[in-house]
């Protein structure tokens, strides 16, 4: 029986190396930013600023990547001195949304074009309890259905519809934390730059 080769043991150390890194990863999501022409301001400059913490941009909404945050409340008071003005934000850890990935929350839910997975981070530990499926509202025609919860992330569907935007705020009440929700391909996207 041949033994094992040095660079196969390299490797499973790099690899080792290389998960330890998506768990240093912090995500950091603005809450009610660039909506509506309000709160106006461009995550990819303030990515920029942040370069020193190796930050990537996704899309407008503001959802930083922050590769290496070093020290996570040094990071967040620099975070929010660069604000052009105070924001809710929420954050978690690279890791929790690769386990959340890997798991796959939609998998037994079908694809539909009027229909978007989402996940919503809480700002804060929820102190929320709850049975899940949760539809809003309770009766009558569902806008927002949550399909279970996992430390700070939320997950489920919602209909794509004017009302979906009000029902989305039920989920800071549910779980006593406000929230801040990013589709699914959004999510998917951080994932994606995690493994790069």
């Amino acid at each position: 029986m041949q033994g094992v080769a040095p660079h196969d043991t390299t490797h499973r150390r790099e690899c080792n190396n290389h998960v330890k890194d998506q768990k240093m990863a912090l995500i950091v999501f603005f809450r009610g930013i660039n909506v509506g022409g309000y709160r106006k301001f461009r995550p990819s400059m303030l990515a920029r600023e942040l370069r020193a913490y190796d930050v990537v941009n996704v899309g407008a909404a503001g959802t930083l990547v922050v590769r290496q945050p070093g020290s996570r409340a040094k990071f967040l008071a620099e975070l929010r001195r660069k604000l052009p003005f105070e924001a809710t934000v929420a954050f978690c850890d690279g890791k929790d949304l690769i386990r959340l990935e890997t798991e796959n929350p939609f998998r037994n839910e079908p694809s539909r074009p009027d229909i978007v997975q989402f996940v919503s981070i809480l700002s804060k530990a929820s102190r929320g309890q709850a049975s899940f499926p949760i539809a809003v509202p309770e009766s009558g025609e569902w806008f927002v259905r949550i399909m279970g919860w996992k430390d700070r992330l939320v997950f489920g569907v919602y209909r794509r519809h004017m009302k979906t935007i009000g029902y989305l705020g039920h989920i800071d009440e549910l779980f006593g934390a406000p929230a801040t929700t990013r589709s699914w391909s959004t999510i998917l996207s951080v994932v994606r730059i995690l493994k790069a």
